[in-house]
């Protein structure tokens, strides 16, 4: 399948603590417990779907410094092409994640001035002719692209991670343009099954799924004729926790990637919560991804298990 995927590349350092809160303590040592890495949703996305052998071609922006330069290099690695990601700003977005031995994690993400950058259009009207499918990241240089994908037939995959209304005026225009629709549990003001119906019938979105972390996750497919169908797929476990970063990101690419092998979106999720299952593994979120044939392999042997 070929995708088109939009969204953020930063520079991610990682801190293992050893719980929280996080007690003040003047110098601490821990022994590989620090590294540096690109991620950002954008690259994470990117690299799942690439690594599950997709056809992507990622848009990004990062800055002209040495972060930026890193990234350039990374992309190489991942075997990621490189000519969509614009070196438009001075400095390149970082975060930093302080995580401890549960996996729990707080994120501090720096986006330096990405929210205020726009994106060439040319290139991307080019790329959305090119895919089969646009994943369109909640960052504001891709809000401009939402309705052309919908006028072109494309459709639209989006994550607005965390989402407690309806009118919220940062995300609106990404739940209405939505076909394929992801969010977290963490903020929702109802239950997550009554909260998936309510956007459903207000946006019109083909298939919604709503992250329940330890839980699962919750998939409803609307089928155009006033019908809804829920589900909810519980979580797994793979292998030992180190880190939930990136739990998400893994979620969602990996469910994109099984939805277009199978017709039963329920089965597709059994797949993408073993995906994410694995990918917490690590401590980095653009690392621990399977690979396709991998994929099968675990989910048979899990799902022969359970």
């Amino acid at each position: 399948m070929k995708i088109l995927v939009a969204g953020t590349i930063n520079l991610e350092t990682t801190l293992r603590i050893d719980g929280f809160p996080v007690h003040y303590q003047p110098v601490r040592y821990p022994f590989f417990g620090v590294r540096s890495t690109v991620s950002g949703v954008g690259y994470n996305l990117a690299k799942a779907l690439r690594t599950l052998g997709h056809d992507v071609r990622l848009f990004s922006i990062v800055g002209r410094d040495a972060p930026g330069e890193i990234t350039r290099r990374a992309l190489a690695a991942d075997h990621l092409p490189d000519a969509d990601v614009r070196m438009l700003l001075e400095e390149t977005p970082q975060s930093v994640i302080l995580y401890d031995p549960s996996g729990q994690r707080a994120i501090h993400v720096d986006l330096k001035n990405l929210q205020e950058t726009a994106y060439p259009s040319e290139p991307f009207e080019s790329a959305l002719a090119w895919c089969d499918l646009a994943v369109l990241c909640n960052i504001n240089f891709t809000r401009v692209f939402l309705q052309r994908a919908r006028s072109m037939g494309k459709p639209v995959a989006t994550d607005v991670h965390t989402i407690s209304s309806l009118d919220d005026p940062y995300n609106r225009d990404y739940m209405q343009a939505a076909d394929i629709l992801f969010m977290s549990h963490e903020h929702l003001p109802m239950p997550p099954e009554a909260w998936a119906a309510h956007v459903m019938r207000t946006f019109g979105n083909r298939l919604i799924a709503v992250g329940l972390g330890e839980r699962g996750a919750l998939v409803t497919v609307n089928h155009g004729d006033g019908r809804l169908s829920q589900n909810l797929i519980p979580a797994v476990i793979t292998r030992p926790i180190v880190n939930t970063i990136g739990a998400g990101d893994a979620l969602f690419a990996s469910f994109l990637h099984a939805q277009s092998r199978l017709t039963d979106p329920f089965q597709a999720m059994r797949q993408a919560v073993v995906f994410a299952s694995w990918k917490i593994g690590v401590s980095g979120a653009a690392d621990g991804f399977l690979t396709a044939p991998e994929l099968d392999k675990l989910s048979a042997s899990v799902f022969t298990q359970i």
